[in-house]
């Protein structure tokens, strides 16, 4: 993984368990564009990789800031960013990539569930600033929990903490699909779960979805190795049960960059020329699936015997 080292420069509470940090360069230095729904891979002591949303003003050329929700059932990322990262500290990153973009449209319908504001906010300030029309349906658990409310124009945002009103009224926020309207979706999985079942049957593209983990799937389709050919270099391996194409690549001597490994960020994504892909990760549309031209090596695997990769 390519990374930088950035500055922590500052570290502030945005809600109950939330902490924001800016970063920079210690330099001062420009850091690279992005545009809204991009992430950062955050490097952390020990191996660990996390991917945070870009929350801050993209055009602030100097600084990147995201937001850390303490997960008290997670792997250690949360906890250590919010009990041993400091302010004047260097932490490794990754990216910015972006696999949630914010594509043109005169309506959109933002929701948000805790956390998964802060991919929206971005796109919300590009909404405004391009004159669209947008509304954002925002729930949490309780207002407390809801980071950045403050940031937020009061007009055009409906706050809804489930310990005042239950849950989201989908049904009155995606009634019917408009072909000038894009829906937007960040949360909790039950809440993306709601989401795409109101909105099933809608045309395609009409709705964007954005996971924080991988999507719950049963085993793989086929339970044989299989071969995967690179048509770059000529080289061929086996797949075996149990073995991720990543790993099976690795073995082979040919690394491919990766950081998630659950099928979250997109960093190993990587074209396909023959053969039928398995997707097991939790990006694609339903679109990009079924063009599977594409795969996401650290979790998807093949439907048939041979896969070529454009390696």
């Amino acid at each position: 993984m390519t990374t930088a080292e950035l500055l922590v420069t500052e570290k502030t509470p945005v809600a109950q368990g939330v902490v924001a940090l800016t970063l920079a360069r210690p330099d001062g230095g420009r850091l690279p564009d992005w545009a809204p729904g991009a992430h950062l891979d955050l490097v952390l002591p020990g191996g660990l990789v996390r991917q945070y949303s870009l929350c801050g003003d993209r055009w602030d050329a100097r600084a990147y800031r995201i937001a850390v929700l303490r997960e008290p059932g997670g792997r250690g990322g949360s906890a250590f960013v919010h009990d041993r990262l400091r302010v004047g500290d260097e932490v490794a990153i990754g990216g910015p990539r972006n696999n949630f973009p914010l594509v043109p449209a005169r309506r959109y319908v933002f929701v948000a569930g805790g956390i998964g504001i802060t991919p929206l906010l971005p796109m919300i300030r590009q909404a405004g600033l391009l004159g669209a029309d947008w509304r954002l349906l925002y729930g949490g658990r309780t207002r407390g929990s809801m980071a950045f409310l403050d940031e937020l124009p009061a007009d055009r945002v409906v706050a809804r903490p489930q310990d005042e009103f239950g849950l989201l009224d989908l049904d009155s926020w995606l009634p019917e699909p408009a072909p000038d309207t894009k829906v937007y979706c960040c949360g909790p999985e039950p809440l993306l779960a709601a989401v795409e079942a109101r909105c099933a049957g809608w045309p395609a593209g009409l709705l964007r979805t954005e996971r924080f983990v991988p999507k719950q799937l049963g085993a793989p389709a086929r339970a044989e190795p299989f071969e995967v050919e690179l048509a770059r270099s000529g080289r061929s391996t086996t797949v075996h049960p149990g073995q991720s194409v990543l790993d099976a690549l690795g073995d082979l001597g040919v690394p491919v960059l990766s950081s998630c490994r659950q099928g979250t960020c997109g960093t190993c994504e990587t074209g396909v020329l023959a053969g039928e892909p398995e997707h097991r990760d939790s990006l694609l549309d339903d679109a990009e699936r079924a063009a599977g031209d594409c795969m996401f090596v650290c979790v998807s695997r093949s439907r048939t015997d041979r896969l070529v990769l454009d390696l």
